[in-house]
């Protein structure tokens, strides 16, 4: 059974030189969409991922995870050519994990009746939305930050609609956020020691050049809660309670978040089968 995590997805992609400032996002000026919630409708998928329609510049409609965890929104390649968002003469970023081709100026975003002006995109096919297009049928990016900030949002998962009521607030350009908080880390200016409140019992990697969702397992300890648990080297790790593992940092992340003697469900990739595992990591240093 394929699971997937909420998509709490953080890039750092730093610009090849810094760009043009950008007008601010902006809201819905007129006194009718200011008074009045607009209510949209969504889909739920197994995984438990909201997903919605959009249409970018007018164009579409095009199927995206709506994620109030994501810093960033994403769309794939596909749509970016479909509706010529990138300049070709403009810099790649300097960083750029799966294939990506840099931030995208958006005009106009509709999700059903909701009309978001003046936002951005990266442009990138991440294998998370790559897998869930496979499970779920096709899906172009993720909504995140930029969009959902803007609005005091309420959700009615019986009904499968979401209410947005457009606030005051004007969220930050989001790679603009990003590369800042990149250039303190590498100026020395700010740090973050990730390690497990919990003992796994298991050593994780990725080499260079992986792709993949996830983590591999490249050690578990005899005696560990990992080896009770199950776990096998070799495992690929897609998720730790929920939460996605795409990196060894993100990996450690999660696992901060879990405490001695909690029980929690990990999913690992096992003989091209998604295997669920549940893990009780115990105290000690």
């Amino acid at each position: 059974m394929k699971r997937f995590v909420p998509l709490a997805v953080v890039f750092v992609l730093l610009a090849a030189r810094p760009a043009p400032a950008d007008p601010k996002p902006e809201l819905r000026t007129d006194a009718k969409a200011a008074a009045k919630p607009v209510v949209v409708p969504f889909e739920l998928f197994k995984s438990k991922h909201i997903a919605v329609d959009i249409k970018i510049n007018g164009k579409g409609p095009y199927r995206v995870v709506f994620d109030t965890g994501a810093p960033l929104s994403l769309l794939s390649t596909k749509v970016a050519k479909e509706n010529k968002l990138l300049d070709p003469r403009a810099p790649k970023p300097l960083f750029n994990p799966f294939g990506a081709g840099g931030e995208a100026k958006i005009k106009k975003l509709e999700i059903g009746d909701l009309v978001v002006e003046n936002t951005s995109a990266m442009v990138m096919d991440h294998p998370a939305i790559q897998a869930m297009s496979e499970a779920f049928g096709r899906v172009e990016g993720i909504v995140g930050f930029p969009v959902f900030a803007r609005y005091k949002m309420t959700l009615d998962y019986q009904a499968k609609t979401m209410t947005f009521v457009p606030t005051d607030y004007k969220p930050p350009e989001g790679l603009a956020a990003l590369e800042k908080a990149m250039k303190a880390a590498l100026t020395g200016d700010s740090s973050k020691v990730l390690a497990p409140a919990a003992q796994w019992g298991m050593v994780v990697d990725k080499k260079d050049g992986d792709k993949e969702a996830g983590v591999v397992i490249k050690e578990v300890l005899p005696g560990g809660a990992a080896a009770k648990a199950g776990l096998k080297a070799g495992d690929r790790l897609l998720t730790l309670d929920g939460r996605w593992t795409d990196s060894v940092n993100e990996c450690f992340l999660a696992a901060t978040l879990v405490k001695p003697g909690e029980e929690v469900t990990l999913v690992v990739r096992r003989d091209l089968k998604d295997v669920e595992i549940t893990v009780k990591p115990v105290s000690g240093l």
